[in-house]
């Protein structure tokens, strides 16, 4: 019981400072009750070209990119309001996620994604459309399967 409560404790100031950090150090937008993991791989070639939305969950592992060393770009990559980011998702410099969108573990996103869909392979297609999420991409009413 005391240990749960140390971690808690710990959990939420690592997480405040991080969050703290990001934002004024690094200049990355992060909107309210956004989650992102400390095992996230974040672009600090291009910090500020990150935009994370509202109510966004980003797992372990993701990795968010800014910036192509090849065609030597820097360019911004958007994530929405109330999307979940699983396990070791890529994300490629200059993407749009929309607003509630579900990209599935594992996933490459190249491409734009609409609001509203799950998205899921490599490269990452829409695989259901119109789905209904809450806070942190969490699905509401029916499952996926």
């Amino acid at each position: 019981m005391v240990l749960k409560k140390i971690r808690t404790f710990l959990h939420r100031r690592m997480s405040g400072t991080r969050r703290l950090y990001l934002t004024k150090v690094w200049g990355m937008t992060l909107g309210e009750g956004s989650r992102i993991s400390l095992k996230a791989d974040l672009d600090f070639t291009n910090p500020s070209g990150i935009h994370i939305g509202a109510y966004t969950m980003v797992t372990p592992r993701v990795q968010i990119f800014t910036h192509d060393f090849v065609r030597a770009r820097h360019v911004d990559t958007y994530i929405g309001d109330n999307c979940f980011i699983g396990a070791g998702a890529i994300i490629l410099p200059g993407v749009r996620i929309g607003d509630r969108c579900i990209v599935a573990a594992g996933s490459v996103v190249s491409r734009d994604v609409p609001q509203r869909s799950l998205v899921a392979g490599n490269p990452a297609r829409v695989i259901r459309s119109d789905i209904r999420v809450g806070h942190y991409g969490m699905m509401v009413g029916r499952t996926v399967a």
